[in-house]
């Protein structure tokens, strides 16, 4: 395992467009869901273990070496809103392109072949940190850190939040953290044995509402 590997992987100025979606922040603050860090702390909580966890599932077990294709249906199947799995598919195909410059391997060739359209971001992700030499457990923890730091920086940005407020929310964040990457690397070592069904399916039913609408929205300062 290389640490600096994963700090590059984890990096939020690592070009994988991620700047460019709020992780439902934008809609939830519209909302009134979000409207100050104690909101904002609330929101990233429920999003780490419902989203974050599945997500960090899927990297892990890409990073494992499951099959990406499996792991590819799995989060179709794990995403009921298509504004999120077109989202997903984006975010993949640009972290692909980013992942295949700095970290070349025939693994990442080979997914681009399969998905010349973008494969789930947490597949490309999982991909990715095996091309990188990091394991399961260290692409769970860039994968759920990316699904509340994400929501944090946007809401910086769409409420004019504190920085030293988002960043106290992802400082108190950080146990629970770790408690879901340990989660979600145990059940991709138990999806190597047992199946893809092992992996978690935690849903967030108004993420999948709020994206939706949130497409739909003529202006808006993230794409999802």
């Amino acid at each position: 395992m290389s640490l600096a590997a994963l700090l590059v992987l984890a990096d939020g100025r690592f070009p994988a467009g991620g700047h460019a979606h709020s992780g439902g922040a934008e809609a939830a603050c519209k909302a009134g869901r979000i409207h100050d860090a104690a909101t904002l702390e609330d929101f990233c909580r429920g999003r780490l273990h419902t989203t974050g966890l599945t997500a960090a599932a899927l990297a892990a077990a890409a990073a494992l070496g499951l099959d990406p294709a499996d792991l590819d249906t799995a989060a179709d199947a794990r995403t009921p809103s298509p504004a999120l799995r077109t989202a997903a598919r984006r975010l993949g195909r640009q972290l692909l392109r980013a992942a295949r410059a700095t970290w070349p391997s025939p693994e990442l060739d080979a997914l681009a072949a399969a998905f010349p359209r973008g494969a789930h971001q947490p597949v490309v992700l999982g991909v990715t940190a095996r091309a990188a030499g990091l394991g399961p457990l260290d692409a769970a923890h860039v994968a759920a850190y990316e699904s509340v730091s994400g929501p944090a920086t946007a809401t910086v940005r769409l409420l004019g939040l504190d920085p030293f407020e988002a960043s106290g929310v992802l400082a108190r964040l950080a146990p629970a953290l770790d408690d879901v990457c340990a989660e979600a690397a145990a059940a991709a070592l138990l999806a190597r044995s047992e199946g893809l069904g092992a992996l978690p399916a935690a849903s967030s039913p108004l993420l999948d509402i709020s994206a939706q609408a949130h497409a739909d929205w003529p202006v808006r300062l993230f794409a999802s």
